[in-house]
C-alpha cells in the first residue's frame, strides 16, 4: 500500500519534475534531450543483444560513476561474454561514462521511478543483475526487479545519521524495500549497523570498503620544470581545483603565512581554465610576487605565487606539493577529490564543504590523515602549525596513504558478493 502511495504521489509531481528539467536545461541542453529514455521509451541500442548476458550498473551522477570504473573493468574481465549496461541520471554522470568507457558498454538513463516505467526497461534489457551504486533506493525499481527475477545487490553502500533517521520514520516500508535486496556491501561498519537498524539482515551485509578508495595514483616521472620546482628545497602549499570566491581566502591564508614561512610558495590550480588570468591578475593585486606555469620560466626565489595554468598537470603538482589544500571546500560546492594527495603521501587540509566526498573525508580524518577548517583564519594558523612541526605533515601524509592500501581490497571483497549472483542467474 506504502508503495502504492509513493507512486501516485510521483504520478502527480511528475509535471513539476518535468518543469525542472526544462528549466535546468536553460543552462545545460542536455537536459531537455533523450527524454524517451526518462520513461523507457527508447528502443535498445543496436550494440544490445537479447539473450546475452546483461549486467546492469546504475551510477547517479560524476562521482559513482567514477568508483565504477574499476568495477566494470572487472566485470568486463571475468565475464567476457556479458554486456555491461551502464545507466545514470545527470548529463555529467551521462558525459563521463561516454568518456570512460566508450563503446564498450551500453548506457542510457535510467527511468524515472514510476512502475510501468521500470517494467519496461527491465523487460527491453532483461537484465541479471543490477548493482545499485551507494545508496540509491529507489521503491518501484527494486520491486520490479524483485518481481521479475534480477538480482540486486547494493554496492560502495553507505547510510548517513540523518538518511537513516529519515528511512527509520517510515519503518515497515524501508524494511520491505530493503528485504528485496539480495546484498549489500558496506563502506564501513557504521554504515552497516546503520542498515541493520533498519531491518537488514546481518547475513547479507558485508562491510568491504570503498571502491572510491581504489586508486593507482603514483608520483609520476616529472618534467624538467617540475624536477627544478622540487629541487629548490622551498616548502610548497598546493591549493589545487579551486573555485570562484575561494581563492582570496586563500591569499588571505596566504600572507599569514609568510609572516612565520617567508620561503613559502604557493602553488594555486583554479579548477576552471577560463579563471586562469583572472586569477592571475587578482594575485598581482594582492601584491603577491606571481608567476604562470605556462611562461616555462624558472622560478626565482622571490616568487610567492605559482599560478597552475595548465591542464592535465594536476599529479605533477601533487608531486612538488608539501601540503595540499583541497578546494571546492571554503565556498559550498562539495568539495574536489582528496584521494589523490592522500595517495601521494601529502597532508590534507579541506574546509567545511565536503558534500561530494563526504564519507571519505570523514574517513581520512578520522584517519588521521585529513583536517578540516572552518575559514580561512583557521586554515592559516593550521598550516602555520604543519609548516613549523613537518614531522606532524609526514604522518598525516603516511596515515592517509595507509588507509588508500587498506582498502584496495574493496573490489575482490565486494566481487565475493557479486560473483554468486550471477551464478545463480546465469
Amino acid at each position: 500500500m506504502q508503495r502504492i502511495i509513493y507512486s501516485v504521489i510521483f504520478y502527480l509531481a511528475l509535471p513539476l519534475i518535468l518543469v525542472r528539467l526544462l528549466i535546468r536545461s536553460i543552462k545545460l541542453p542536455a537536459y531537455r534531450q533523450r527524454l524517451s529514455e526518462r520513461f523507457a521509451l527508447n528502443s535498445v541500442p543496436q550494440r544490445y543483444v537479447q539473450g546475452k548476458l546483461t549486467l546492469w550498473i546504475h551510477a547517479v551522477s560524476v562521482g559513482e560513476t567514477v568508483a565504477a570504473g574499476p568495477l566494470v573493468a572487472e566485470l568486463q574481465s571475468r565475464y567476457p561474454q556479458s554486456q555491461i549496461l551502464v545507466t545514470s541520471m545527470t548529463p555529467t554522470g551521462s558525459d563521463r561514462v561516454v568518456s570512460l568507457f566508450g563503446e564498450s558498454v551500453i548506457h542510457s538513463y535510467i527511468p524515472y521511478d514510476l512502475p510501468a516505467a521500470c517494467k519496461r526497461f527491465i523487460d527491453k534489457y532483461q537484465p541479471s543483475l543490477l548493482i545499485l551504486m551507494e545508496t540509491e533506493l529507489w521503491p518501484n525499481l527494486i520491486h520490479s526487479c524483485a518481481t521479475r527475477n534480477v538480482k540486486l545487490i547494493l554496492a560502495n553502500a553507505r547510510l548517513s545519521e540523518k538518511s537513516a533517521a529519515g528511512y527509520g520514520r517510515f519503518a515497515s516500508f524501508s524494511k520491505t524495500l530493503l528485504q528485496n535486496i539480495d546484498s549489500i556491501a558496506a563502506q564501513a561498519t557504521p554504515d552497516a549497523e546503520r542498515f541493520i537498524s533498519l531491518g537488514v539482515d546481518p547475513n547479507r551485509i558485508e562491510v568491504t570498503g570503498s571502491l572510491k578508495f581504489i586508486s593507482d595514483v603514483e608520483k609520476p616521472k616529472l618534467p624538467a620544470y617540475f624536477t627544478a620546482l622540487a629541487a629548490s628545497g622551498r616548502p610548497i602549499l598546493i591549493a589545487a581545483s579551486t573555485r570562484d570566491g575561494e581563492e582570496e581566502k586563500i591569499f588571505t591564508a596566504f600572507q599569514h603565512c609568510l609572516i612565520e614561512n617567508p620561503e613559502l610558495l604557493l602553488l594555486l590550480v583554479p579548477r576552471h581554465p577560463e579563471r586562469f588570468a583572472k586569477i592571475a591578475r587578482l594575485s598581482e593585486s594582492r601584491g603577491f610576487v606571481s608567476m604562470r606555469r605556462s611562461e616555462e620560466a624558472p622560478i626565482e626565489e622571490t616568487t610567492q605565487v605559482l599560478i597552475g595554468d595548465s591542464m592535465g598537470e594536476m599529479l605533477e603538482y601533487y608531486s612538488v606539493a608539501t601540503i595540499a589544500f583541497v578546494g571546492g571546500s571554503l565556498v559550498n560546492t562539495g568539495c574536489q577529490n582528496v584521494l589523490e594527495p592522500a595517495a601521494l603521501g601529502l597532508p590534507v587540509v579541506v574546509g567545511p564543504s565536503q558534500f561530494n566526498f563526504a564519507t571519505i573525508c570523514k574517513q581520512l580524518e578520522q584517519a588521521g590523515a585529513l583536517k578540516t577548517v572552518q575559514d580561512e583564519n583557521e586554515l592559516a594558523r593550521f598550516l602555520t602549525q604543519l609548516l613549523a612541526d613537518k614531522s606532524a605533515g609526514q604522518v598525516m601524509g603516511e596515515n592517509g596513504r595507509k588507509l588508500i592500501m587498506e582498502n584496495q581490497n574493496a573490489l575482490p571483497a565486494l566481487m565475493k558478493l557479486i560473483v554468486p549472483l550471477i551464478q545463480t542467474n546465469e
